[in-house]
Protein backbone atom coordinates (compact mmCIF):
# COMPACT_ATOMS: atom_id res chain seq x y z
CA UNK A 1 0.00 0.00 0.00
CA UNK A 2 1.33 3.16 -1.24
CA UNK A 3 3.08 5.57 1.91
CA UNK A 4 0.94 8.53 1.69
CA UNK A 5 1.54 11.65 3.91
CA UNK A 6 -2.09 13.16 4.18
CA UNK A 7 -0.98 16.70 5.56
CA UNK A 8 0.95 16.54 2.24
CA UNK A 9 -2.18 15.85 -0.01
CA UNK A 10 -3.62 18.18 1.70
CA UNK A 11 -1.58 21.09 1.05
CA UNK A 12 -1.45 20.46 -2.19
CA UNK A 13 -5.22 20.65 -2.56
CA UNK A 14 -5.19 23.99 -0.34
CA UNK A 15 -2.70 24.89 -3.24
CA UNK A 16 -5.22 24.17 -5.61
CA UNK A 17 -8.61 25.37 -3.88
CA UNK A 18 -8.01 28.89 -4.77
CA UNK A 19 -8.30 28.31 -8.52
CA UNK A 20 -10.02 25.06 -8.38
CA UNK A 21 -13.47 26.78 -9.30
CA UNK A 22 -11.94 27.71 -12.93
CA UNK A 23 -12.45 24.66 -14.10
CA UNK A 24 -16.20 24.35 -15.85
CA UNK A 25 -17.24 21.56 -14.40
CA UNK A 26 -15.73 22.35 -10.87
CA UNK A 27 -17.23 25.78 -10.29
CA UNK A 28 -20.62 25.40 -12.36
CA UNK A 29 -20.39 29.20 -13.05
CA UNK A 30 -21.64 28.77 -17.07
CA UNK A 31 -25.02 28.38 -16.51
CA UNK A 32 -25.70 25.86 -19.18
CA UNK A 33 -22.83 23.65 -17.22
CA UNK A 34 -24.71 24.29 -14.14
CA UNK A 35 -27.91 23.18 -15.33
CA UNK A 36 -26.54 20.26 -16.95
CA UNK A 37 -25.14 18.77 -13.32
CA UNK A 38 -28.37 19.81 -11.64
CA UNK A 39 -30.22 17.59 -14.29
CA UNK A 40 -27.92 14.69 -13.78
CA UNK A 41 -27.93 14.88 -10.61
CA UNK A 42 -31.70 15.27 -9.92
CA UNK A 43 -32.16 12.09 -12.22
CA UNK A 44 -29.26 10.00 -10.00
CA UNK A 45 -30.70 11.21 -6.48
CA UNK A 46 -34.19 9.87 -4.36
CA UNK A 47 -36.61 12.46 -4.23
CA UNK A 48 -35.73 15.16 -1.68
CA UNK A 49 -35.41 15.32 1.25
CA UNK A 50 -32.66 12.99 2.01
CA UNK A 51 -29.26 12.70 4.16
CA UNK A 52 -26.51 12.45 1.51
CA UNK A 53 -22.92 12.73 2.57
CA UNK A 54 -20.88 14.54 -0.17
CA UNK A 55 -17.11 12.96 0.03
CA UNK A 56 -14.31 14.68 -1.38
CA UNK A 57 -16.38 17.88 -1.61
CA UNK A 58 -13.72 20.00 -2.88
CA UNK A 59 -15.04 23.55 -2.71
CA UNK A 60 -18.90 22.66 -2.42
CA UNK A 61 -20.77 22.90 -5.69
CA UNK A 62 -22.33 19.92 -5.82
CA UNK A 63 -22.80 20.14 -2.39
CA UNK A 64 -24.51 23.21 -2.56
CA UNK A 65 -26.72 21.92 -5.53
CA UNK A 66 -27.76 19.01 -3.12
CA UNK A 67 -28.75 21.93 -0.54
CA UNK A 68 -30.74 24.04 -4.01
CA UNK A 69 -32.83 20.09 -4.56
CA UNK A 70 -33.64 20.47 -1.08
CA UNK A 71 -31.44 17.44 -0.10
CA UNK A 72 -29.51 17.83 3.71
CA UNK A 73 -26.16 17.56 2.29
CA UNK A 74 -22.50 16.91 4.63
CA UNK A 75 -19.68 17.45 3.02
CA UNK A 76 -16.29 16.28 3.90
CA UNK A 77 -13.04 17.42 1.98
CA UNK A 78 -8.98 16.52 3.80
CA UNK A 79 -8.17 20.21 2.63
CA UNK A 80 -9.59 23.03 5.38
CA UNK A 81 -8.78 25.62 2.14
CA UNK A 82 -11.24 23.48 -0.17
CA UNK A 83 -13.74 22.85 3.20
CA UNK A 84 -13.40 26.48 3.96
CA UNK A 85 -13.99 27.31 0.13
CA UNK A 86 -17.61 25.17 -0.01
CA UNK A 87 -18.70 26.29 3.51
CA UNK A 88 -18.21 30.33 2.31
CA UNK A 89 -20.21 29.05 -1.20
CA UNK A 90 -23.20 27.44 0.76
CA UNK A 91 -23.33 30.54 3.10
CA UNK A 92 -23.52 33.14 0.66
CA UNK A 93 -26.59 31.09 -0.84
CA UNK A 94 -28.36 31.10 2.39
CA UNK A 95 -27.66 27.40 3.26
CA UNK A 96 -25.77 26.08 6.45
CA UNK A 97 -25.31 22.71 5.40
CA UNK A 98 -22.49 21.15 7.27
CA UNK A 99 -18.83 20.57 5.84
CA UNK A 100 -16.09 18.72 7.96
CA UNK A 101 -12.62 18.60 7.68
CA UNK A 102 -11.16 14.99 7.40
CA UNK A 103 -10.41 11.91 5.51
CA UNK A 104 -12.80 11.05 2.74
CA UNK A 105 -11.66 7.27 2.69
CA UNK A 106 -12.63 7.03 6.59
CA UNK A 107 -15.21 9.47 7.20
CA UNK A 108 -14.81 11.43 10.42
CA UNK A 109 -17.90 9.81 12.64
CA UNK A 110 -19.19 13.59 13.21
CA UNK A 111 -20.39 13.70 9.59
CA UNK A 112 -22.47 10.80 10.41
CA UNK A 113 -23.06 7.09 9.99
CA UNK A 114 -25.85 5.86 8.30
CA UNK A 115 -27.66 8.04 4.54
CA UNK A 116 -29.45 7.58 2.30
CA UNK A 117 -27.12 8.76 -0.64
CA UNK A 118 -23.02 8.75 -0.54
CA UNK A 119 -22.08 10.89 -3.00
CA UNK A 120 -18.23 10.96 -4.86
CA UNK A 121 -17.06 12.74 -7.30
CA UNK A 122 -13.41 12.18 -9.28
CA UNK A 123 -12.21 10.84 -6.15
CA UNK A 124 -10.92 7.54 -6.23
CA UNK A 125 -8.11 8.19 -8.24
CA UNK A 126 -6.78 10.19 -5.25
CA UNK A 127 -6.99 7.34 -2.83
CA UNK A 128 -4.52 4.21 -1.95
CA UNK A 129 -6.81 2.07 -0.94
CA UNK A 130 -9.82 2.86 -3.17
CA UNK A 131 -11.25 -1.03 -2.78
CA UNK A 132 -11.19 -0.65 1.22
CA UNK A 133 -12.92 2.98 0.97
CA UNK A 134 -15.62 1.69 -1.67
CA UNK A 135 -16.51 -0.85 1.44
CA UNK A 136 -16.33 1.90 4.02
CA UNK A 137 -18.78 3.70 2.18
CA UNK A 138 -21.59 0.94 1.27
CA UNK A 139 -21.77 0.49 4.88
CA UNK A 140 -22.52 4.45 5.75
CA UNK A 141 -26.05 3.59 3.33
CA UNK A 142 -29.25 2.84 4.90
CA UNK A 143 -31.24 -0.30 3.53
CA UNK A 144 -32.06 0.80 -0.06
CA UNK A 145 -29.43 3.41 -0.25
CA UNK A 146 -27.21 4.40 -3.07
CA UNK A 147 -23.81 5.12 -3.76
CA UNK A 148 -22.98 7.68 -6.55
CA UNK A 149 -19.54 7.80 -8.08
CA UNK A 150 -18.33 10.21 -10.72
CA UNK A 151 -15.18 8.61 -11.91
CA UNK A 152 -13.17 8.38 -15.09
CA UNK A 153 -10.03 6.70 -16.70
CA UNK A 154 -7.90 9.68 -18.19
CA UNK A 155 -4.90 7.63 -17.97
CA UNK A 156 -2.69 10.97 -19.00
CA UNK A 157 -3.17 11.93 -15.48
CA UNK A 158 -0.98 9.67 -14.25
CA UNK A 159 1.95 10.40 -16.57
CA UNK A 160 5.32 12.42 -15.27
CA UNK A 161 6.04 13.04 -11.72
CA UNK A 162 3.43 11.86 -8.97
CA UNK A 163 1.25 14.64 -7.38
CA UNK A 164 2.84 13.97 -3.81
CA UNK A 165 5.17 11.88 -2.67
CA UNK A 166 3.86 8.28 -2.81
CA UNK A 167 1.46 9.08 -4.85
CA UNK A 168 3.12 7.59 -8.15
CA UNK A 169 2.27 4.13 -6.86
CA UNK A 170 -1.79 4.87 -6.17
CA UNK A 171 -4.10 1.68 -7.47
CA UNK A 172 -6.17 4.22 -9.88
CA UNK A 173 -3.83 6.78 -10.31
CA UNK A 174 -4.78 8.27 -13.72
CA UNK A 175 -8.33 7.07 -13.25
CA UNK A 176 -10.44 3.68 -13.52
CA UNK A 177 -12.82 2.32 -16.45
CA UNK A 178 -16.58 1.85 -15.67
CA UNK A 179 -15.72 -2.25 -15.47
CA UNK A 180 -13.54 -3.04 -12.87
CA UNK A 181 -15.07 -0.85 -10.68
CA UNK A 182 -18.41 -2.19 -10.77
CA UNK A 183 -16.89 -5.70 -10.30
CA UNK A 184 -15.65 -4.38 -7.18
CA UNK A 185 -19.41 -2.83 -6.14
CA UNK A 186 -20.93 -6.11 -6.86
CA UNK A 187 -20.54 -8.05 -4.08
CA UNK A 188 -21.97 -5.38 -1.41
CA UNK A 189 -24.86 -3.89 -4.05
CA UNK A 190 -28.25 -5.31 -5.05
CA UNK A 191 -27.83 -3.11 -8.48
CA UNK A 192 -25.32 -1.68 -9.98
CA UNK A 193 -25.71 0.49 -13.07
CA UNK A 194 -23.43 2.62 -15.31
CA UNK A 195 -24.49 5.72 -17.17
CA UNK A 196 -21.55 7.43 -19.78
CA UNK A 197 -21.01 11.00 -19.08
CA UNK A 198 -19.75 11.98 -22.77
CA UNK A 199 -21.91 15.37 -23.00
CA UNK A 200 -19.34 18.12 -23.39
CA UNK A 201 -21.68 20.26 -21.99
CA UNK A 202 -21.01 18.80 -18.76
CA UNK A 203 -17.23 19.34 -18.77
CA UNK A 204 -17.70 22.93 -20.53
CA UNK A 205 -15.69 21.21 -23.24
CA UNK A 206 -15.21 18.14 -25.60
CA UNK A 207 -13.47 15.43 -24.03
CA UNK A 208 -12.03 12.71 -25.04
CA UNK A 209 -11.67 10.07 -22.42
CA UNK A 210 -13.83 7.71 -20.70
CA UNK A 211 -16.16 9.46 -18.18
CA UNK A 212 -19.36 8.07 -16.45
CA UNK A 213 -21.72 7.34 -13.44
CA UNK A 214 -21.99 4.58 -11.50
CA UNK A 215 -25.09 4.29 -9.14
CA UNK A 216 -25.54 1.60 -6.74
CA UNK A 217 -27.80 0.41 -4.64
CA UNK A 218 -28.05 -1.19 -1.24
Amino acid sequence: MPDLDPQSIASYWDAEAETFDDEADHGLRDLRVHAAWAGRLRSWMPGPPTDVLDLGCGTGSLTLLLAEQGHRPVGVDLSPRMAETARDKLAAAGFTAPVLTGDASDPPAAAGTSFDVVLARHLLWTLPAPERALRTWMSLLRPHGRLILIEGNWQASGDGPPYVPGAGCLPWLGGVSAEPLVEVLRPYAANVRVEPLTDPVLWGKPIHDERYAVIAHR
